[in-house]
């Protein structure tokens, strides 16, 4: 959601965004101007998908309360025109009804858009989860539009999620979130870590590091059966959502090891993933859409529970020849290694990348401008050359 602020606000110098989130690192990120946010009290998810408060010491029921009333609050008194909605059409534990319900009586013209990743879940238990949620009657009643950051022929949620017609006919994809290249060069990312000209750098990183633990450890015991004179060099973001106590234990084993750099967090990811030769990681959203649009060799261990997002998207960009998937009911330090010395060794060629769609940004603001301007809609009058007009429009924008 980050990147597509910052997007918009590259679009225009009128736009005010306000962004409310529960994410306990988006301090952390450099805001551009324009650009503030109200940061709400944190729910979590255990692996069973059970929710629960991560910091206060209250029932989740009271913490989603306290939510929606922050969230119900800030809308009303920022009288946005537009709302863009990440995931789900009520909010997490159903945060937004009151909100939508305000919206609809006493303000009408403000456009409502929901924003879906490519993929949510597996078919069965979203669809399921949709009904027993009335999201479809949601998207149908409260939304003017929703906006999917994927490629139907990867995985079609239309067809996929079974969206009545009305639905669908709301529905735009817009392929993925191209990603920059950091804040910093590869040289200097690499003469940070004292690396050679001739060394290898595997960048492992398990996203904001919940349940990365046995990824990291599993790749350190993998690192073990090196030979001495390898080349290889590592850096372990771990992430800062990593257990107190398991992260201790990650800083324990590394200390073995002299060509091993270790990190929590940082805000400039990307520029890490650029001068890495390899990258581990899971198969969240971000990650993904960052490694891809760097064309980075990359090794994907996803997630598989609660939801199986990251499983089914590894399975099916893995087919496309994107990157390497294993298992993660299969991973072990030999099959990482072996994984790894086999990325280094390979000249992997990235013509299938090519394949992928990266033009959600441009493709988002259009849309978002279209339904608040609909005078825009003059400037792209020809559907059948969208995609080359919103390459246009994109340049128009910046300069």
């Amino acid at each position: 959601m980050l990147a597509i602020c910052k997007y918009l606000l590259n679009t225009s110098t009128e736009l005010s965004i306000l962004l409310i989130s529960g994410s306990p690192v988006l301090h952390s990120f450099r805001m551009p101007q324009g650009l503030d946010y109200i940061k709400l009290p944190c729910l979590g998810r255990d692996e069973s998908g059970k929710i629960s408060a991560k910091f206060l010491r209250k029932k989740p029921q009271e913490v989603t309360r306290l939510r929606s009333e922050i969230i119900k609050t800030a809308i009303i008194n920022f009288e946005p025109d537009l709302i863009l909605v990440d995931k789900k059409p009520y909010g997490l534990q159903g945060e937004l009804k009151s909100t939508l319900i305000y919206l609809e009586q006493y303000s009408p013209q403000t456009k409502l858009v929901l924003l879906l990743r490519d993929i949510i879940d597996a078919p069965s238990i979203t669809i399921e989860q949709w009904r027993q949620n009335n999201y479809y009657q949601a998207l149908q009643y409260y939304y003017d539009q929703i906006l999917v950051v994927g490629m139907p022929e990867i995985f079609d949620i239309t067809k996929e999620y079974n969206f009545p017609e009305n639905i669908t006919s709301k529905t735009r994809f817009c392929g993925y979130i191209d990603r920059d290249y950091g804040y910093k060069k590869p040289q200097v990312i690499r003469q940070e870590l004292n690396l050679k000209a001739d060394e290898k750098l595997v960048l492992v990183t398990p996203g904001g590091g919940g349940d990365g633990y046995h990824l990291v450890k599993t790749y350190l015991q993998g690192l073990e059966q090196l030979p001495p004179q390898s080349k290889i060099r590592s850096l372990v973001i771990y992430g800062p959502e990593m257990p107190k106590d398991l992260s201790q234990n990650i800083w324990q084993l590394v200390q073995q090891f002299l060509h091993v750099h270790l990190l929590e967090f940082t805000d400039d990811l990307a520029s890490y993933i650029n001068a890495a030769d390899t990258v581990i990681c899971m198969g969240g959203y971000n990650t993904i859409c960052e490694v891809l649009s760097l064309k980075k060799k990359a090794i994907v261990i996803p997630r598989m529970k609660p939801v199986q997002e990251q499983w089914i998207r590894a399975q099916r960009m893995g087919k496309m020849g994107l990157f390497m998937t294993i298992n993660p009911n299969q991973l072990t330090p030999k099959s990482i290694l072996e994984a790894v010395l086999g990325s280094i060794n390979h000249d992997h060629s990235f013509s299938h990348v090519d394949r992928l769609d990266l033009k959600a940004l441009p493709r988002i603001s259009y849309y978002l401008y279209n339904l608040v301007y609909g005078s825009y809609y003059c400037f792209f009058n020809n559907k059948e050359k969208l995609y080359d007009i919103i390459d246009v429009y994109s340049l128009r924008a910046v300069s």
